[in-house]
């Protein structure tokens, strides 16, 4: 099962989980590590650079400071943990693990990855229209690599198996009560050095194969000012000037190593130009640390000594490459925010 996890998970870093590559004639934007970017001077930022934090530096090898257990998480970061987890009530959910051919009732453990950016964008808030971006044919442009479809509410899974037990949202079910968003069967299949670490997987092991691709379910939705906690997204933010709107994508449902994710952007108003305005966006990801926890079993193998799943997420194995998605959750979540703050840039509404 060990092996299976490393490929799946060299999978969503090669991929992204949340569909938004470089899109051509985006601004370009660059990043600027910073201790806490949702407390970065809104009036101090600069134009094309993002405040980013994610308790990691690019240049470091210490990346796995950046992963802290859910119930730390959520202690430290109330605010955090009400708007970025799934739903402001998620716990680490009980799910039924096989044990020596029995069943037994465990907690699932998870540890998050959360990172955070701000930046301007040269436009009011008032010109800004989220439900542009809230579209298939939006995700279908931005990504040719992930094969997306609409899907109804009636077509979100039951949220029994191990994968889904303890994601069934209690306020509202998935795809349901928002105005504005659409829900997404989501499906791509791995490329880069993928393939080839499939193939030795599967000649390794005389158990089920590996399969050549991962699908996920998301909820992307945009939020107006009436279906908001201001007072709750200000002490988010940081930041006291009235919120727009939020852009919003909910993973609810993955099949391998991750048990949930979301994008949270928030737009205000800019403190210091009614003509511009402030997003402060958030990546976070919920790994499950049975996975994390999966390292001697790798060791114990040399052809597999570099897919330790942390050393994959974190950017420190020789599989991670180049800039981009396959090189980590550090360097890949810069990239992302990167990506959404040029699209978002462009003046296209």
């Amino acid at each position: 099962m060990w092996t299976r996890h490393a490929i799946v998970l060299l999978g969503l870093l090669g991929f992204g989980l949340f569909g938004f590559p470089w899109a051509a004639g985006a601004q370009d934007f660059s990043i600027d590590d910073v201790s806490a970017a949702r407390k970065a001077d809104a009036t101090q930022l600069k134009p094309g650079t993002i405040a980013f934090s994610d308790h990691t530096s690019p240049d470091t090898i210490a990346s796995e400071t950046a992963l802290v257990r859910f119930d730390e998480w959520a202690d430290k970061d109330p605010a955090e943990k009400k708007f970025l987890a799934l739903f402001p009530d998620y716990t680490e959910p009980t799910v039924g693990k096989k044990v020596n051919g029995g069943t037994t009732q465990v907690t699932e453990k998870l540890y998050m990855y959360v990172a955070q950016a701000r930046f301007i964008l040269d436009r009011a808030p008032g010109a800004i229209d989220l439900s542009h971006e809230v579209t298939l044919p939006f995700l279908e442009e931005i990504d040719p690599a992930i094969t997306h479809k609409a899907i109804a509410a009636a077509d979100v899974g039951p949220f029994t198996d191990e994968a889904g037990t303890g994601n069934d949202n209690p306020d509202r079910k998935w795809c349901t009560g928002r105005t504005t968003s659409i829900c997404i069967q989501s499906s791509y299949k791995f490329e880069g050095k993928i393939p080839m670490g499939i193939m030795l997987v599967n000649k390794l092991r005389d158990t089920k194969k590996v399969a050549d691709h991962i699908d996920f379910q998301s909820e992307l939705s945009a939020l107006s000012p009436a279906d908001l906690d201001q007072a709750g997204l200000q002490e988010l933010t940081t930041l006291d000037t009235p919120i727009s709107g939020v852009l919003e994508q909910d993973i609810f449902y993955i099949n391998q190593i991750m048990k949930f994710g979301k994008f949270f952007g928030v737009f205000q108003s800019d403190p210091a130009d009614a003509n511009k305005t402030v997003v402060t966006a958030f990546m976070a990801l919920a790994i499950k640390a049975s996975v994390l926890d999966e390292k001697r079993g790798f060791e114990k193998v040399p052809v597999l000594r570099n897919l330790v799943p942390a050393q994959v997420l974190m950017g420190q194995s020789s599989f991670n490459s180049g800039s981009s998605l396959s090189a980590g959750l550090p360097k890949y979540a810069r990239n992302e925010i990167k990506t959404i703050a040029g699209i978002l840039g462009q003046d296209k509404q």
